[in-house]
C-alpha cells in the first residue's frame, strides 16, 4: 500500500444498495479501527453488467472477478465481498478475514403474511437460486418456481409490490437486516427446511497479502485492523461449509446448503445436497470438539475436515447422481492462511 496513513483507505464494492450498505458497515468499523478516513469506490461486475440467471453469467467468481482486479491494480486498497459469492480457490496474493457473520437463513416474503406451509395451492414464489428452488420444491412440490434476478426492492416488488406477478420471494434474511427491511419477512426458514449457502450472511473483507505482512517483525496497521475484524465463530462456520463446496467442486448452479454452528464446545455442521427439481435430497449432519482454548491453526483445520468429511458421506450416499457437481479425488487440502499480523447474490 503506498498511500500515507493520512490518505483515506480505499473499500472496493459493488455499486448496488446492499453491497454499498454492507461495505458501509465494513467502512465505518475500519475508520474505528484505523483511525484514517475510508472512501468507498464503486466497482462494477461482471454480474451488474451482464444479465440472465447466475448460471448462465458462468456463475461463480462473476461478482468478484472485477473487484479483485481492482485490488490488483491498485484502484482500492481493500475490497468487500459478499463471502457465498467466493470461489473456493484462494486468491494468489489476496487475503481476506471474516467479520461476524448476520443470521444466515433464508426469509420468505409473501402476501398476507402467508408462510411456506400456508402459501396457496400452485403458488408462485420467484428466486434466483437452484438451491433455494431445489429445497422449496421439496417442501412444497406444488409451488411453482420463478426465475428472477434484480436487487432487493426489485424483487420484494414482484411479491409485495402494487402490481405483484408473485406469491412471495425468498431473499437472504441478513440482507433485510442489513437493509433494516425485516418487516416484509412473513418467515424466516428453518436451515433444516432451507439450508442456507455456504458462507451466507457473512462478508469477506479481503486486500493484498503483501500490504498485511510484517516489515522487521512488525506488523502494519492494516493487519491489525484485519486480525480485529477476523470473528472466530464466523470462521470456523465458513470455513465448514465452504470446505463442503471445495470437496463437492460445486458452483452456483449446484442446490447444495450447508448450515455450520457452535454448539456447546462443538462445531455442528449440515449439508444438504438436492436434484435440481428437488425430488431427491441427501443430506448428513456431523460434529467436532473444538473449545474456546484450541489453537488457531488446530481449530481451522477441524473444520475444514468437518466440511469435507460431510461432503465425503454425502457423496458416498450418491450425491453426484443428483446434482451437476465435480467432486475431486483425493479431497483437497486446506487453503494455505497467510497471517495478517496477529448462491445468489441479492445485490445484483
Amino acid at each position: 500500500m503506498t498511500t500515507s496513513a493520512s490518505a483515506p483507505l480505499r473499500l472496493g464494492t459493488r455499486g448496488s444498495a446492499l453491497a454499498t450498505t454492507q461495505s458501509g458497515i465494513v467502512a465505518r468499523r475500519l475508520e474505528e479501527l484505523l483511525d484514517r478516513p475510508v472512501e468507498l469506490v464503486r466497482i462494477k461486475t461482471e454480474g451488474d453488467v451482464k444479465t440472465g440467471s447466475l448460471a448462465s453469467l458462468g456463475g461463480t467468481g462473476v461478482f468478484v472477478t472485477a473487484l479483485r482486479d481492482a485490488l490488483g491494480t491498485g484502484r482500492c486498497d481493500v475490497a468487500v465481498h459478499s463471502l457465498k459469492d467466493l470461489p473456493t480457490t484462494p486468491a494468489p496474493g489476496l487475503t481476506y478475514v471474516t467479520p461476524e457473520r448476520e443470521d444466515p437463513r433464508d426469509a420468505l416474503c409473501a402476501r398476507d403474511g402467508r408462510t411456506l406451509d400456508t402459501l396457496q395451492r400452485n403458488g408462485r414464489v420467484g428466486t434466483g437460486s437452484p438451491r433455494r428452488a431445489a429445497q422449496l420444491q421439496a417442501a412444497r412440490p406444488d409451488l411453482e418456481i420463478v426465475d428472477i434476478r434484480g436487487n432487493v426492492e426489485t424483487r420484494l416488488a414482484r411479491a409485495l409490490g402494487p402490481e405483484p406477478d408473485l406469491d412471495a420471494v425468498v431473499l437472504a434474511f441478513a440482507g433485510l437486516t442489513r437493509l433494516h427491511r425485516t418487516e416484509v419477512v412473513s418467515e424466516v426458514l428453518d436451515p433444516l427446511v432451507v439450508a442456507p449457502a455456504p458462507g451466507q450472511g457473512a462478508l469477506a473483507v479481503e486486500a493484498r497479502s503483501t500490504d498485511l505482512a510484517p516489515d522487521d517483525g512488525v506488523a502494519p496497521a492494516l493487519a491489525e485492523a484485519f486480525a480485529a475484524l477476523d470473528h472466530r465463530p464466523t470462521r470456523l462456520a465458513v470455513t465448514a461449509e465452504r470446505a463442503v463446496l471445495a470437496r463437492l467442486e460445486a458452483g452456483c448452479a449446484a442446490p447444495i446448503g450447508a448450515w455450520a454452528r457452535l454448539e456447546e464446545g462443538a462445531l455442528v455442521l449440515s449439508a444438504v445436497v438436492a436434484s435440481l427439481d428437488g425430488t431427491e435430497q441427501l443430506k448428513h449432519t456431523a460434529r467436532v470438539e473444538i473449545s474456546p482454548t484450541t489453537a488457531v491453526a488446530a481449530a481451522d483445520d477441524a473444520a475444514y475436515a468437518l466440511g469435507v468429511r460431510v461432503a465425503e458421506r454425502l457423496l458416498s450416499d450418491g450425491a453426484a447422481r443428483l446434482a451437476p457437481l465435480s467432486p475431486a479425488e483425493p479431497a483437497p487440502p486446506q487453503p494455505a492462511r497467510t497471517p495478517t499480523g496477529t448462491d445468489d447474490p441479492e445485490g445484483a
